[in-house]
């Protein structure tokens, strides 16, 4: 009866350095978790902070986008009042005014439709003399 004893006490010293080691593991994985835990939250409010940076800088490409629209729109109005050359004077006198510049440049470009018709005429006239 007295080895069965100490069989028995053995195997509870056993037992307690069983338990004594998964309750250490379990700390351990607790603190890990609260790690994880933390980790996992600071890169939430990372994430949160880039995706505001990011909206940021979405508003502000649309905005210069919008200035580099606006700005492209003024260039041409500009280079439509500027004076074109020799070959579209015909458009008239005050070419600062848009309308009377586009009716200018459709005159021409009717007088110029006009001027092939009838040079393509007198080209069949002569080959047919």
């Amino acid at each position: 009866m007295l080895n069965e004893l100490e069989s028995l006490s053995g195997n509870i010293g056993r037992l307690i350095q069983i338990s004594e080691r998964h309750h250490q593991a379990r700390l351990a994985l607790e603190a890990q978790i609260e790690q994880l835990r933390a980790d996992f939250a600071s890169v939430q409010a990372e994430l949160v902070q880039m995706r505001h940076e990011r909206d940021t800088l979405q508003a502000e490409r649309d905005s210069l986008s919008a200035k580099i629209d606006d700005a492209q729109v003024r260039l041409n109005a500009i280079l439509e009042k500027l004076p074109r050359g020799k070959g579209h004077q015909a458009e008239g006198d005050n070419q600062l005014d848009l309308l009377n510049a586009d009716a200018g440049a459709s005159r021409e470009a009717q007088h110029e439709h006009a001027h092939a018709a009838e040079l393509h005429g007198e080209h069949h006239h002569g080959e047919k003399a």
